[in-house]
């Protein structure tokens, strides 16, 4: 079979086409040349190409495809070249959230909203209301958002090396609606970062660099090298993360790391030597360890407060959480990212 096998059954699309037809083409092409999920697929990009969603496609099954027929021909053959469909239509779901992706962002996938419902989780546990939220590498902002999302109180920052990255990340803050309560930064981790934060998370490149090219090729051919090389062992990126952390973290913060199925004790090791007590590893539905929780040390414990106490201390760092994050609005928009 060649790569692009199934490629000859696209022949059949033309202006008199019904969407039906066109569907089924795509759907047989794409089983034709071994692509898993072809059904989907073709629904999808006929939606795509035809501007119209999956309750039109069903509403209005023998209405011809048009001028549309062309573009559908060409979104079907860039999947045939094993284009991932989300880098297609450039558009990722992330945590029940329509992403913004494109050539300078990791395609966020369903493993990390493990991370999303850890740290959301441990945030409800501690009756956490207002709260600092700094993402290291933030890439499409997915994380960022997720938590933002679900945290409706909190402020974030998200740092990115990329600048095309940080353009795509503040992109997404805005069509989700999250944008008043973040900031994105262009910088290598947390170099250009200053103050405290409640919760620093990341998804770090951890792919050790021999194994790159082994990846599945919608992987290493299609998302940012800067997202995936974790170096030698895939461990660089903790390396220059762990020892910047308890400048940045709150003495009572969470740190929530994305790791490699087989990085847990590596990862956890080069945490501990930070000065953060045992980490935890939290594993994703197909139970392969996703992610590692630590907190500092020297963590205070402090006793509960009143609910006088709660709302006023909210308050208080409200105001002066929203006027840090405007300073830093202001610096973000100031430097043309």
């Amino acid at each position: 079979m060649t790569r692009d096998g199934g490629g000859e059954r696209l022949g059949r699309l033309g202006p008199a086409t019904t969407r039906e037809q066109a569907r089924r083409a795509l759907a047989d092409a794409f089983e034709a040349a071994g692509l898993p999920c072809a059904g989907l697929d073709a629904r999808v990009l006929t939606c795509a190409a035809l501007g119209i969603d999956h309750a039109d496609l069903v509403r209005e099954p023998d209405r011809a495809v048009g001028p549309a027929g062309e573009a559908l021909r060409e979104l079907a053959r860039r999947r045939l070249r094993r284009e991932p469909v989300s880098r297609i239509v450039g558009v990722r779901e992330f945590w029940g959230l329509r992403l913004e992706i494109d050539r300078h962002v990791l395609d966020p996938r369903p493993d990390t909203e493990t991370l999303v419902e850890a740290v959301l989780a441990r945030a409800v546990a501690r009756g956490a209301e207002t709260l600092r939220i700094l993402d290291l590498g933030t890439g499409s902002g997915a994380i960022l958002c997720g938590l933002l999302r679900g945290l409706p109180e909190a402020f974030g920052v998200g740092v990115d090396a990329s600048a095309g990255a940080c353009a795509t990340a503040r992109r997404n803050l805005i069509a989700t609606g999250l944008s008043g309560r973040a900031a994105i930064l262009c910088g290598n981790w947390s170099d250009a970062l200053c103050g405290r934060f409640d919760i620093i998370v990341s998804n770090p490149p951890y792919i050790p660099s021999s194994e790159i090219g082994s990846l599945d090729e919608e992987v290493f051919a299609h998302d940012p090298l800067l997202a995936l090389d974790g170096g030698e062992d895939g461990l660089d990126a903790y390396r220059a993360i762990a020892p910047r952390l308890a400048s940045c973290l709150a003495a009572d913060g969470l740190v929530a790391l994305e790791i490699g199925a087989t990085q847990s004790a590596s990862v956890s090791a080069i945490i501990g030597s930070a000065g953060f007590s045992p980490p935890e590893t939290v594993r994703d539905l197909a139970g392969r360890d996703r992610v590692v929780l630590a907190e500092r040390e020297d963590a205070a414990r402090p006793q509960p407060a009143s609910r006088t106490e709660k709302v006023g201390r909210s308050a208080a760092r409200r105001v002066a959480t929203e006027g840090a994050m405007r300073q830093r609005l202001a610096l973000s928009a100031s430097s043309g990212f």
